[in-house]
C-alpha cells in the first residue's frame, strides 16, 4: 500500500480515536488534564504496544510528533465544538469507535508483516492495535474494557485480519488486502452494534 496513503489513514483512525476517549472522558466529567489523558491513551496506547512487542523502537509518536499534536488538536476541538455530551445521540461514541477500530487493526496487520512474515502473528497484532488503546481507556475510566464483554470486539479484528492476510496469500495487492481487513472489521462491529450482537458467555454455575 501507498505509504502516504497508510499515514493519511493513520492520522484518521488517530483523531478518530482520540474523538472516542474524548467523548468518553466527557460523559464522565473528567477535567481538560483527563481529557487528554484519555484521548490520548485510546488514540496510541494499543499502536505503542504493537511497536514495542515488534521492536520497532522508538515507538511511532516519538519519532514522528505529528501523531501527539493530531491528538491534542483533536481533543481540544472536540471539547470546543462538543458542550453536552450526554445529550449526544447514543451509536455517536461506538460508531467512532468502530471506525477507529477497524482502521487500526489494519494499520497493525500492514505494520507488522514489514517487520515479520507470519499472518498469525499479524492478525495479532492488529487486534492488539486496535483495542489495545480501547483497553487502556476503559481501564482508566473504571470500566469493563468492551474487549472483555460479550460484545463482537474483537472478534470482527480477528476477522478483519484474517480477511487481510488471506487477501494478501491470494495474491492481491497491498491497497486491497487493507481495504478488504478494513471494512471486514467495520462491517461486523457497525452490525454488532446496529443488532445488538454478542457472543455467548462463559459462566460457572455454583
Amino acid at each position: 500500500m501507498d505509504s502516504m496513503l497508510l499515514y493519511i489513514i493513520d492520522l484518521f483512525g488517530t483523531a478518530v480515536f482520540a474523538i472516542s476517549g474524548v467523548l468518553l472522558a466527557g460523559r464522565l466529567k473528567m477535567d481538560p488534564f483527563g481529557v487528554a489523558v484519555l484521548g490520548s491513551v485510546t488514540a496510541i496506547g494499543g499502536g505503542t504496544i504493537r511497536d514495542m512487542a515488534l521492536g520497532a523502537t522508538p515507538v511511532f509518536w516519538i519519532t514522528d510528533t505529528t501523531y501527539l499534536w493530531v491528538i491534542l488538536s483533536t481533543c481540544l476541538l472536540t471539547m470546543v465544538i462538543i458542550r453536552r455530551p450526554k445529550r449526544l445521540a447514543w451509536w455517536i461514541l461506538p460508531v467512532c469507535d468502530a471506525i477507529g477500530l477497524a482502521v487500526f487493526v489494519g494499520i497493525g496487520v500492514e505494520k507488522s508483516l514489514t517487520f515479520q512474515d507470519s499472518a498469525l502473528v499479524a492478525i495479532i497484532m492488529g487486534v492488539i492495535t486496535g483495542c489495545g488503546g480501547g483497553i487502556i481507556r476503559d481501564v482508566l475510566a473504571r470500566e469493563v474494557p468492551m474487549v472483555l464483554r460479550s460484545e463482537v470486539y474483537a472478534t470482527a479484528c480477528i476477522v478483519g485480519g484474517i480477511f487481510h492476510t488471506t487477501a494478501l496469500s491470494m495474491g492481491y495487492d497491498n491497497s486491497t488486502a487493507f481495504m478488504a481487513g478494513v471494512f471486514s472489521t467495520l462491517i461486523i462491529r457497525l452490525g454488532a452494534i446496529r443488532w445488538h450482537l454478542s457472543l455467548p458467555t462463559f459462566a460457572i454455575n455454583k
